[in-house]
């Protein structure tokens, strides 16, 4: 067999994103064949050497398996929380096989959280080369005028640098609060949140309900489903074509 990046076979391997697994290499939580590995370029052949993180065996990679979440508010979307929290995987107690969440929606919001044990798809899905967009339900504080409307779609400064331009139109005009849909590729920590508060209008509810061609549909809030077998060609239809953008640009 052809050696492949380890990164590469970490994620392939259901053990974390291809991003996730580069920071588990160069934190010094891999091994390959009894020997700690702490750089990006090591390349391994997953049916002959012995691969563990964090003192555990990599199996060999599993099925490809993809689910949606419809995640409430107080959980966090990851696989461990040093602080005890409850986590997306708790509400995936019945599957057998190791996935993870792709990408990120922080404590406080609900929504679609994608999981699965396909690294290639997940860094289509995680990776700002590839612009996947997602979309939000956003409910503000307070009336943004057409300006501010404007800043939020030209892009807003933060602390980590000015977001790139965003989909953001007004759905309704509540007595004291609207509710705005927002579209942005990035994935800047609670960015919606400090982007809403930087104009004035902090959020006061905040709900994900499509990631590329992945939606909430048929998923109540706390529960979750299997990707059908045609929801799944369209999947990595989705996840080539992305590809092959990248590639053409």
């Amino acid at each position: 067999m052809t050696k492949e990046r380890l990164q590469k076979v970490l994620a392939q391997s259901g053990v974390a994103s291809r991003r996730a697994s580069e920071r588990l290499i160069l934190a010094g939580q891999v091994e390959v064949n009894g020997e700690i590995v702490r750089t990006l370029g090591v390349k391994v052949d997953p049916a002959k050497d012995v691969i563990k993180v964090k003192g555990e065996l990599v199996r060999p990679s599993e099925r490809k398996v993809y689910y949606l979440l419809h995640k409430p508010k107080g959980v966090v979307s990851t696989c461990h929380d040093p602080r005890g929290r409850p986590t997306v995987l708790d509400f995936l107690p019945r599957i057998r096989e190791r996935v993870y969440p792709v990408g990120r929606l922080d404590f406080d919001s609900e929504g679609l959280v994608f999981l699965t044990n396909d690294g290639d798809v997940a860094l289509v899905f995680t990776h700002p080369r590839y612009q996947v967009e997602k979309r939000y339900l956003v409910e503000v504080q307070g009336l943004p005028n057409l300006r501010t409307i404007g800043r939020l779609q030209s892009g807003v400064r933060l602390a980590d640098g000015l977001t790139a331009p965003a989909r953001v139109r007004l759905l309704k005009e509540l007595p004291n609060s609207s509710i705005l849909e927002f579209g942005i590729h990035e994935g800047k920590n609670r960015q919606i949140r400090r982007m809403c508060e930087a104009v004035g209008h902090p959020v006061v509810y905040l709900k994900r309900f499509q990631m590329g061609p992945l939606d909430l549909e048929g998923v109540p809030l706390g529960e979750y489903r299997r990707l059908r077998s045609a929801e799944v060609r369209e999947l990595r239809a989705f996840a080539a074509q992305a590809r092959v953008a990248v590639k053409t640009r």
